[in-house]
């Protein structure tokens, strides 16, 4: 599989975001509903969805793949890539550091990983 060449970070993203890019939150859609990123266009695509649903996602925007910590962003990405999609970047952090950044949310923010909390 092919690897992202370059990934996000937080700063980047929120800008990209501004600038027209899309997120795409591979969280489960609960996680979701819970606690979202408040950015201009984010489309929950789970990433156990993400075979049977990459089609649908927009091929002439950037597309950052995001997550709770970074780590399925990544995976994302790498599939995405995988599918001749060339502009895809995961983000370096996901809604951890999201909102220990200070960025919007939509829903309870925290700044701390509670070891109770499975978003």
């Amino acid at each position: 599989m092919s690897t992202p060449e370059t990934s996000f970070c937080t700063t980047q993203v929120r800008a990209q975001s501004v600038q027209g890019a899309v997120l795409v939150d591979v969280r489960e859609p609960a996680d979701v509903a819970a606690l979202a990123f408040d950015a201009p266009e984010v489309i929950n695509l789970p990433l156990n969805q993400l075979a049977q649903h990459w089609q649908e996602l927009p091929k002439d925007r950037e597309l950052v793949t995001v997550c709770f910590n970074g780590d399925k962003s990544q995976q994302a990405a790498e599939f995405l890539l995988a599918q001749g999609l060339n502009n895809v970047h995961p983000m370096r952090g996901g809604m951890l550091l999201w909102m220990q950044k200070g960025y919007p949310v939509l829903g309870r923010r925290f700044t701390t990983l509670d070891k109770s909390q499975h978003l």
